[in-house]
């Protein structure tokens, strides 16, 4: 049978050594920690949010805004104005002026997409390794566009083999709602050096 006053000595023990300020004792805390987020945080947060995603680190410049709105429209509006969007209409979309690499994105999986919306969803058939994070430019079907891309990719103008022109509804994993700036860059910084030449640092 156990012992209750060694039980409780055990634990003083290992509390004791947590409060240590040295490496193993922090080595010890970041397990904790990262199990916690793991088996805890995420689950409880999807259960909440109701996405398999709730929390994304952007890791692509295809949403980068690099001026103010209104510069930013002049050189992209022809696009836009050819696939009936305004200006009025997208100065109403959710972040209107976009996020880049290393931003982190809280996902809500229970509202209807609306167009403007932005969406994270599984690309279908395609030989993506990350789900996309782009605008609602159309509805039917549902079509997104990154605000940084000059036009929607499809099968035949990326490697990827990316067709955002028509997206089954149970591929969308949810809407982005919030954005934190640049905190992403801490886990990001650890895979840059995988990355190909144009696709690493900073966008702009």
């Amino acid at each position: 049978m156990n012992n209750p006053y060694e039980n409780k000595t055990a634990i003083k023990k290992s509390w004791e050594f947590l409060k240590k300020d040295t490496w193993a004792s922090t080595f010890v805390w970041l397990v904790i920690l990262t199990i916690l987020i793991r088996f805890v945080l995420f689950p409880a947060l999807s259960l909440i949010t109701g996405s398999a995603l709730p929390i994304v680190v952007v890791e692509s410049c295809s949403m980068y805004h690099d001026s103010d709105f209104d510069s930013w429209w002049e050189r992209n509006s022809a696009w836009y104005e050819s696939n009936d969007i305004t200006k009025e209409e997208f100065e109403k979309f959710p972040m209107k002026n976009g996020f880049t690499k290393g931003d982190i994105i809280f996902v809500w999986g229970h509202s209807k997409t609306k167009k403007g919306d932005i969406i994270i969803f599984e690309p279908e058939n395609s030989e993506a390794k990350h789900p996309i994070i782009h605008r609602v430019v159309t509805l039917a079907p549902i079509g997104t566009k990154g605000d940084n891309n000059l036009r929607q990719l499809t099968e035949d103008n990326n490697a990827q083999k990316i067709d955002e022109t028509k997206i089954p509804e149970e591929n969308i994993i949810g809407q982005a709602k919030l954005k934190i700036p640049l905190i992403g860059w801490a886990k990001l910084i650890f895979f840059e050096y995988s990355r190909s030449s144009e696709q690493k640092g900073f966008c702009g």
